[in-house]
């Protein structure tokens, strides 16, 4: 598969194979993928298709958006996504993609935003160890020292320190997939994927 699809996490289960043997699973509704615009180096710089997911009403589209899926004759899209392609390929615009892209046993890398867990501290966010609970300490959950005195007389870049927690684009490498269901456009992927049900995910196939 030389171009990646987009879909949504339903839930995640487990299955039992032919040994008997509980597999994890994560269950995702993939496409249809319908490709809206083709990019090619004498134009764009680069060779690459642009594909989109999932029917809207015109309404929720501002003009701009709405103008360049008219221009292809393609019905309003809410999602867009571009990949790149290798320069000699077969992709039409108006072109629709599908599971049937995919093969049973084929390892893929599935990228989406993670679950945001809002403003958290070190012990949570970094595994910090806390302080002493008992005989008069008053550091339990309290960062401690974040850098030295007069050299160099600033926190240096990068130091762990409590913040924002999740709600980051993240990548699953080599996930399996276990089954697949054309009529229904239903993927099984062994493992877990980011994000919570009904999140946005990228499907491409892992090199």
């Amino acid at each position: 598969m030389d171009v990646g699809l987009l879909g949504n996490k339903i839930g995640m289960t487990q299955i039992f194979d032919e040994s008997g043997n509980i597999i994890p699973v994560t269950i995702l509704k993939v496409g249809p993928c319908v490709i809206t615009q083709i990019k090619t180096i004498a134009k764009d710089g680069y060779d690459g298709i642009q594909i989109g997911y999932k029917n809207i009403l015109s309404k929720s589209l501002n003009q701009p958006q709405l103008g360049h899926l008219q221009k292809s004759n393609i019905q309003p899209l809410k999602y867009l996504k571009e990949f790149r392609v290798v320069k000699n390929h077969d992709f039409e615009i108006g072109q629709v993609l599908t599971v049937d892209k995919l093969s049973l046993g084929q390892l893929v890398n599935i990228q989406g935003k993670t679950i945001g867990k809002g403003f958290a501290g070190l012990q949570k966010r970094h595994n910090f160890t806390r302080g002493p609970m008992t005989h008069g300490s008053k550091n339990h959950r309290a960062p401690g020292s974040i850098g030295m005195g007069t050299t160099p007389g600033r926190v240096l870049p990068g130091k762990k320190m409590a913040g924002q927690l999740g709600n980051k684009i993240t990548t699953v490498k080599k996930l399996k997939v276990i089954q697949f269901n054309l009529q229904e456009n239903i993927l099984v992927v062994k493992g877990s994927v980011p994000g919570k049900p009904g999140n946005l995910l990228s499907i491409v196939s892992s090199k």
